[in-house]
């Protein structure tokens, strides 16, 4: 059997990360992953430009049953940290809104960069490898793989969940805590486009592919960002943010018009414009296809001078709060994380190790902690693993 110090399973972000920082304490890493390339994760990111970080890491940002256990590890790898490994590898890169940070280039750089500092540390990379079993014996770790069996003191869990799983996605992760008796919070698809029933895709397919930007909330969570009308429901950035919130049987408020006053400015337009057809008034003031629908569903028609200051009122309401029920999300094909997971309570929010597990770790997508869009859980993947590495 051969043995080795450290086993990392799984060859994405935080596994990586992890890697690079223990095989720089001098200690032998082996990480295993079944995919024939490393950080598939990373090079669909961004449009293939990978968000790599977001200058803004806060805890609210974070969702988790305990969002301050993220705390620890995101105050001892910030995004600053990240930003200077990316500008010594050389990669050019570029601030979007928000505070998100993309490569100027591909994606891939991020991956390669990762990679040469694995080889530089003297860690191996195993790909396309099957893991068929992982269990204690004696005060180390025994991973069984269709290539052979390695024994290590250390074993670090850096599966991810079980989004995207065209991509090899299983739960393996998950399965692997409940061995060891760490204990799972409820998992669900986040980041992830929303589904309308039957009778509100009827009025909303003809509005497939129009975008706007929109403010969409939850109670008090709300985001400012684009909408897109989708042939299944709706998505956009502020439609993946509020599903990581959103549960079935809940409504959403829809603002398709934030920061402007629809019925003031209808009202304003009436003296040089109104013989225009509502609908075409309110074009002026969203996508064409997106005015038609608020008008018809406001019940009104005719001339803008025909509108009675009540009309018009109900068709800034209309804009302005706009109230769904989505039936469900596009699931885990399409979502971008899995929200919950590994349960912060069994984990040391400065090393992740499990408690009661001697030499387990657990990082990255995995554990119950889930960012928002923009960077958010590449910087938890990065500053988790570099937490384990500091230990494992």
């Amino acid at each position: 059997m051969e043995k080795v110090d450290v086993v990392i399973l799984g060859a994405g972000a935080a596994g990586m990360m992890c890697g690079i920082e223990s095989a720089r304490r001098g200690r032998r890493v082996v990480i295993l992953d079944h995919a024939r390339s490393p950080g598939e994760k990373i090079r669909i990111s961004g449009g293939g430009r990978c968000n790599f970080t977001n200058r803004t890491v806060a805890p609210e940002r974070f969702l988790s049953q305990n969002p301050r256990f993220a705390l620890s590890a995101l105050a001892r790898y910030t995004p600053a940290d990240f930003i200077a490994r990316v500008d010594r590898a050389g990669i050019a890169w570029h601030e979007k809104t928000l505070g998100q940070l993309f490569c100027d280039g591909k994606a891939t750089q991020i991956v390669e960069m990762l990679v040469a500092d694995l080889r530089a540390g003297g860690a191996e990379l195993r790909l396309g490898t099957a893991i068929t079993e992982v269990r204690r014996e004696g005060t180390g770790f025994v991973v069984g793989t269709d290539r052979g069996m390695l024994a290590a003191e250390s074993l670090v869990v850096a599966l991810g969940g079980k989004s995207i799983p065209k991509m090899g996605a299983t739960g393996l992760g998950y399965k692997i805590a409940e061995d060891f008796g760490l204990k799972l919070t409820e998992t669900r698809p986040a980041l992830v486009p929303l589904t309308f029933a039957e009778q509100e895709l009827a009025q909303t397919v003809p509005l497939a592919g129009v975008s706007v930007m929109a403010r969409v909330s939850h109670g008090k969570t709300g985001f400012d960002e684009a909408l897109l009308f989708t042939h299944r429901g709706l998505s956009g950035p502020s439609i993946l943010q509020i599903s990581s919130y959103w549960r079935e049987g809940d409504s959403l408020r829809v603002d398709l018009a934030p920061g402007t006053d629809v019925a003031e400015r209808l009202a304003q337009m009436r003296s040089e414009a109104g013989k225009v057809a509502i609908h075409n008034a309110l074009a002026r003031l969203l996508p064409e296809r997106l005015a038609g629908f608020v008008v018809a569903e406001a019940g009104l028609s005719g001339r803008l001078a025909d509108q009675s200051k009540a009309g018009l009122a109900r068709l800034g309401a209309q804009v302005h709060d706009w109230q769904i029920r989505p039936v469900g999300s596009e699931g885990y094909r399409t979502a971008e994380v899995t929200l919950g997971g590994v349960d912060t309570r069994g984990l040391d929010a400065k090393t992740m190790a499990a408690r009661g597990q001697p030499g387990l770790y657990f990082i990255g997508e995995v554990v119950d902690v889930t960012g928002w869009l923009g960077g958010y859980n590449f910087q938890w993947a990065w500053a988790s693993g570099w937490a384990a590495g500091q230990a494992a």
